[in-house]
């Protein structure tokens, strides 16, 4: 299995429209272990791993996000420093903005 790591930061209108849960549900689906939340200056932040396949589909539904959402920009690298020390848990899982 071809396992991959990405941390995403996602730019526009989602906060408040139900983006992160959907974030949530979508990972479950496709099987992608990691972490989404909010950040103070309005953005979305995620840490996604798991399968290749599986984590570019994540990162495609990312670019539209849920209904009411408007995604203007994801931006997607590898994680670094702070971030890769934060390991994916078993899962996917909403956590408090940061």
């Amino acid at each position: 299995m071809n396992t991959v790591a990405r941390h995403l930061a996602i730019r526009g209108l989602v906060q408040g429209v139900g983006y992160r849960w959907s974030m949530v549900q979508a990972a479950k689906r496709l099987r992608v272990r990691g972490w989404v939340r909010n950040r103070r200056d309005g953005s979305v932040e995620a840490l996604v791993a798991g399968e290749a396949s599986a984590v570019e589909e994540l990162i495609r539904w990312a670019r539209q996000g849920p209904e009411g959402a408007r995604v203007d920009a994801v931006d997607v690298g590898d994680p670094a420093g702070a971030i890769a020390a934060q390991a994916p848990p078993d899962g996917f899982e909403q956590r408090e903005t940061a």
